[in-house]
């Protein structure tokens, strides 16, 4: 099976689940629901969910009892572009080939419904964890939620607010990319491979490829921002120019931009080949992170 037939299936199984964990639109109040599912349904790649579930199968993990902490993951990415793309942050109209949330259910209901998936993601999540009442499960919570809160994500976000209009060295903009993106990335890697009940040296070297992976992923994002179209991602080009953000290109170019993301994926690549073969699906999936159009 090739590497696009087999993300296909997996993405397949996120959405189904996906589905089943969502509130469905026909209950009251039907707007926040439909909000919520919008924007959840709206075409992602469901990367971080796919990591989680392939970390987690590396060690001999099930597919259904990982489910609901990926997709709790996804619904706190997903959270996190709403709120993102509301006029108050970045001011983006368009997010995945379509009107971004607040475009077309309003501000209040966006923001709302960012909120509702955030808390409905625990809620997910933490009834997994009474079901089990399994330890490994709430660590797997706790990875998520270090991953998404003050210590990853959000801190990553604040200080890319700030930082709006100055000049940023690579030190400051490495913490931007590290926790507002590679944060939720090393939530899944961690998340994963704590529920399959993998040794503390295991999980740390994977949180250390997840670090590198997040970076290279954010690099090669802001690669595309000045590289594709708005047909090819599914959003504004030229974003980061608008907001007057430092990003790897303005401070290194384009072709220097590229050489980080291929040593970063090359350093994260040879920790996976360090599990041997039972880690060539995320090896892959690397690969096509860095190669990507979208």
């Amino acid at each position: 099976m090739n590497l696009s037939t087999e993300l296909n299936e997996r993405r397949m199984y996120v959405d189904t689940k996906l589905d089943e964990y969502l509130p469905k639109e026909c209950e009251y109040p039907e707007i926040i629901f439909k909000s919520m599912r919008y924007s959840v349904f709206a075409g992602g790649k469901r990367i971080r969910p796919i990591m989680l579930l392939a970390v987690n199968r590396m060690f001999g993990g099930s597919d259904d009892i990982a489910a609901p902490y990926a997709c709790a993951l996804e619904m706190i990415h997903t959270y996190s572009l709403i709120h993102d793309d509301l006029p108050a942050i970045d001011n983006d109209n368009f997010r995945r080939g379509r009107l971004t949330n607040h475009k077309a259910f309003g501000e209040d209901i966006a923001i709302l419904a960012g909120d509702a998936l955030l808390t409905h993601a625990f809620e997910v999540m933490s009834e997994a964890v009474c079901k089990s009442q399994d330890i490994k499960g709430a660590r797997a919570m706790n990875a998520i939620a270090h991953g998404a809160g003050v210590n990853g994500m959000v801190v990553g976000q604040v200080v890319d607010v700030i930082s709006d209009g100055k000049k940023l060295n690579k030190e400051t903009l490495d913490f931007i990319h590290l926790n507002k993106t590679g944060a939720l990335i090393q939530g899944a890697f961690k998340a994963g491979a704590l529920l399959a009940g993998a040794t503390d040296a295991s999980v740390e070297l994977l949180d250390e490829a997840a670090k590198k992976i997040g970076i290279a992923f954010q690099i090669q994002d802001d690669i595309l921002d000045v590289t594709s179209t708005q047909e090819e991602l599914g959003k504004p080009i030229f974003s980061d120019e608008k907001n007057e953000k430092t990003t790897y290109v303005t401070l290194y170019g384009i072709e220097k931009s590229t050489e980080f993301v291929k040593q970063l994926s090359y350093e994260a690549m040879s920790i996976l080949q360090s599990f041997g073969t039972r880690c060539n699906f995320l090896e892959e999936m690397t690969r096509y992170l860095i190669d990507r159009r979208f």
